[in-house]
């Protein structure tokens, strides 16, 4: 067991000083693929046949499966949606959830200076988060593999998620909630009620010290090398093509459209909103003569 740790040091450690040629003013591209799978099974309840949740799943592949570009080079990085042709009665703009559109734009992230931007639509809102970088407490596992051409290496990370994180939204367990069992009249047929985003979840990356920059898709970040795989609950980033030194470098362009706010000011507007929500919804249930919790 020793023995091999002790090569999996070895190995990493040639391919960092292999690489530490990199130009002070080089740029790449990555590409990824991202993927979140949705629990079908309990959507629409008892009452939905299987055809029907096999038709909406169908139809939220578009929300859920997206390609990014990473353009790169030592301290910065831009992570957008690469641009496709809409289908018809398609649109952009991120989730539809309620009838409107909760989406995020493109994400700038500095490793010098520690700073993010990220363009976000709430509810036909354009945000501006500006904030300092997340931080992950990575652990190294010493586990490798191979993605592509690079040797990987992996860690790991327990991310701790605020309201606003509707990726990691999913349908309440009211089999494990105990106010549910105590009696039927609590009850609802509010949806806001049914979804729920659990406190923390557990990160998986697969970096590459073949290209020693610490950055990656999206907000991750932090290691000694570039991402190239995350695993975050029921989504999956993976990198499919990288680009070195393209023959037309892309300018890494500091977002700028929105209200600007801090994460947390963000988190909190979406807490606000979802509240309004619960009660507007609540409030139309009773009228229909049934019982919202907490009412």
């Amino acid at each position: 067991m020793k023995r091999h740790c002790h090569n999996i040091t070895l190995s990493a450690f040639a391919l960092i000083l292999s690489t530490v040629g990199f130009a002070q003013d080089f740029q790449g591209q990555a590409y990824y693929f991202s993927k979140t799978t949705i629990d079908m099974g309990n959507f629409g309840g008892r009452e939905m046949s299987e055809d029907r949740k096999k038709e909406i799943a169908e139809r939220m592949k578009s929300m859920f499966e997206k390609t990014f570009v990473l353009t790169f080079n030592k301290e910065e990085s831009l992570y957008k949606e690469e641009e496709t042709l809409e289908a018809p009665g398609g649109g952009r703009g991120g989730m539809r959830f309620m009838g409107a559109g909760i989406g995020g734009g493109n994400q700038y992230k500095n490793v010098k200076t520690n700073k993010l931007m990220q363009e976000q639509e709430f509810f036909g809102k354009q945000f501006l988060i500006n904030d300092d970088l997340p931080k992950l407490e990575w652990v190294m596992t010493g586990e490798t593999k191979q993605i592509g051409k690079y040797l990987c290496m992996k860690a790991t990370a327990v991310k701790q998620l605020d309201g606003s994180d509707f990726m990691n939204a999913r349908r309440r367990n009211r089999d494990n909630d105990k106010e549910e069992k105590e009696t039927d009249s609590t009850k609802t047929n509010n949806p806001i009620d049914n979804i729920e985003i659990p406190k923390e979840v557990t990160i998986t990356a697969w970096y590459t010290p073949q290209i020693p920059i610490n950055q990656g898709p999206g907000e991750y970040w932090g290691l000694p090398g570039l991402i190239l795989e995350v695993s975050s609950d029921r989504t999956t980033i993976l990198c499919s093509k990288i680009v070195m030194n393209p023959g037309e470098k892309e300018a890494i362009k500091v977002p700028s459209k929105g209200k600007e706010v801090t994460q947390e000011e963000y988190a909190e507007i979406v807490k606000k909103k979802m509240e309004e929500m619960r009660e507007m919804y609540g409030g139309r249930n009773r009228r229909n003569g049934v019982r919202i919790r907490g009412n």
